[in-house]
Order: C-alpha cells, then structure tokens, then sequence
C-alpha cells in the first residue's frame, strides 16, 4: 500500500538515521512514510537536508499516529521516497 494515510485514519511516520554521512553521525530525523509495510531496520531513500539530496538511511523507529500527534508538522515534514532492501 502506498499512501501515508493508513486504514485507521493514521499516519506512519519513521525516524531516519543517515549511518553514511558524518555531518548528521548519530542524529535521527522524522519522515512521513508512504509504505506501511516498513520494518524498523529497513534500508530507505529518503530527502536529507536543504537541498533534499535523496540519500540511504536506515529506519530507527516507527510510529502510526493522527495529525494532531504528528512528531513534526505535516505540512514540513519530507517523505520517504522507496523501500531500498
């Protein structure tokens, strides 16, 4: 399924850790995940930075939750862009 809306009128969002870039070493950011299916673990293609340069991160947690609960605006938030493994 590929929509960041689930069946029970929540979203699933994702933290995101970039293991490959010294300049983000150890930090983890939010993203809005189109595919419910993920697994905290799973290798993904995701906008990093001002420029949204796609890179490989590594999922570090998930959470489904409504908008009023979101972790990071809706309207701010970037996405996760492909499910890479």
């Amino acid at each position: 399924m590929e929509c960041g809306l689930t069946f029970e009128r929540k979203y699933c969002f994702v933290t995101v850790e970039f293991v490959d870039d010294p300049n983000v070493e150890g930090r983890t950011f939010w993203y809005l995940c189109p595919f419910r299916e993920i697994d905290v673990g799973s290798k993904v293609l995701a906008p990093l930075g001002r420029h949204n340069g796609l890179q490989q991160g590594v999922v570090r947690g998930k959470r489904f939750t409504d908008e009023e609960s979101a972790p990071y605006p809706l309207s701010l938030i970037k996405k996760v862009v492909k499910i890479i493994n």
